[in-house]
């Protein structure tokens, strides 16, 4: 396995979209160790690697590339306030639950106070579910924006 040498590109704001990954390819100027591009061209020969990421860049910098930046960064944000406030309101009718059904709060299950045992095996569950959905869901954000700016 060789290593590969990942920095953000030059001209652009270090809190932008290409540098955060949101993409999830390398860096432009970026070569594989061993001085290969991919396809096995030559690094310096300036043909696999580095005319995609060109092309990427170009398309990027482009009116229509920056509104499919745009779109994918709010359609991201978005995803991550609903699956947020979606935990969160599951969470709450947890509560809400053990305060409006009388006696619940006092009930025990194998020795253990029932909202002890609603939030330790009740919680994690909907933790694991709604990560599940979020990494889903981003990445089939990204694969739509990928297929937009024409990126396959």
């Amino acid at each position: 396995m060789t290593r590969v040498r990942v920095t953000a590109p030059r001209g652009r704001p270090a809190g932008g979209a290409q540098a955060a990954g949101v993409t999830g390819h390398p860096p432009a100027g970026s070569v594989p160790a061993g001085g290969a591009a991919a396809g096995g061209a030559a690094a310096g020969s300036g043909a696999g690697l580095r005319t995609a990421v060109d092309a990427r860049e170009a398309a990027e910098e482009s009116d229509a590339g920056q509104v499919f930046v745009q779109a994918l960064i709010r359609s991201q944000l978005r995803l991550g306030i609903v699956v947020a406030a979606g935990f969160l309101l599951i969470l709450l009718a947890f509560a809400l639950l053990l305060g409006v059904v009388p006696g619940l709060a006092e009930l025990r299950i194998a020795g253990l106070p029932f909202d002890w045992v609603l939030l330790g095996a009740g919680i994690y569950p909907v933790i694991g579910l709604s990560a599940w959905l979020y990494v889903r869901t981003a990445a089939r954000n990204e694969s739509r924006y990928r297929d937009l700016a024409g990126d396959r």
